[in-house]
C-alpha cells in the first residue's frame, strides 16, 4: 500500500539544543533503515519549512501507523497521511 506522508516539524524553542541534537540523529538513522528496507521509498524536503513528503510503501494502515509513531520526532510533528492507488493513466 502506497501512503504520500506530510511531516511537519515542530520542536520547541526551550528544547535543548543538545537534546535536539540527539533526537535528530536518532531519527536520521531509523529512516535510513527504513529506506533501506524499501518501506520508505522517497524523502523530499519542502523548500522554506521545516516539514517533508514522503512516500511509504507498507503492508497496511497499522504498519504505517506503527513507522510513524515509532519516529523519534514523532512527538514534535504534525502528520497528514494521504493513501494512494495506481492512476489509470500511469505508464509506471
Amino acid at each position: 500500500m502506497l501512503f504520500l506522508v506530510r511531516m511537519d516539524v515542530q520542536i520547541p524553542h526551550d528544547l535543548p539544543a543538545a537534546e535536539a541534537d540527539e533526537i535528530k540523529a536518532r531519527e536520521k538513522a531509523y529512516s535510513q533503515d527504513l529506506q533501506r528496507q524499501g518501506k520508505w521509498q522517497a524523502l523530499y524536503r519542502v523548500v522554506g519549512e521545516y516539514a517533508n513528503y514522503s512516500l511509504f510503501d507498507v503492508e497496511s494502515n497499522d504498519e504505517l501507523h506503527t513507522l510513524l509513531s515509532a519516529l523519534p520526532l514523532f512527538p514534535y510533528m504534525k502528520i497528514h497521511v494521504t493513501p494512494l492507488a495506481k492512476h489509470p493513466s500511469s505508464i509506471r
